[in-house]
């Protein structure tokens, strides 16, 4: 399978190419979560600025969401792949092989973060989108003062 995915938010479009060879479980899992608009009307409930934006929650809570597999799956640590910039796309989780829905995009290098969250994917148009995103005013639990929404998701090949 190969594919990637738009997302397109209240502050524009953001797309993203899917690491399919380094991380297949996850990806298919993104794709056909985007591909079923799942991600359509929720937020992005977490954003801490110069780290990461957080979304994929159908709640808003950041405690909600399941995979197309169930409740939870494994991760897909890659050798290879390294939180090293901005723009790098990886699984939120609750600790060891708890991924759901959720999903972050980095804002900046974030190393500690390495061989801890799936690396799957990176934006690959809609950097400056990502990055207004990432300005935004939050409140004392990182959650925007006003909601940023994804209004749709689909695949794009």
């Amino acid at each position: 399978m190969a594919g990637n995915v738009l997302l397109e938010t209240s502050m524009g479009p953001i797309q993203i190419e899917l690491y399919w060879q380094h991380a297949p479980k996850t990806c298919k899992n993104f794709y056909e979560l985007s591909k079923s608009n799942y991600y359509g009307g929720t937020i992005f409930h977490r954003v801490i600025s110069d780290f990461m934006i957080q979304g994929g929650d159908p709640t808003g809570t950041g405690r909600g969401g399941s995979s197309i597999f169930g409740e939870k799956f494994e991760d897909e640590i890659h050798p290879d792949l390294r939180f090293s910039g901005a723009g790098i796309l990886a699984m939120a989780n609750s600790g060891p092989n708890t991924n759901g829905s959720q999903f972050f995009i980095t804002l900046a290098p974030t190393p500690h973060l390495n061989k801890k969250h799936t690396i799957f994917g990176r934006v690959s148009t809609g950097m400056r989108v990502v990055e207004r995103l990432g300005a935004v005013a939050t409140d004392n639990d990182d959650r925007p003062k006003q909601e940023v929404n994804i209004m749709k998701s689909k695949v794009v090949d």
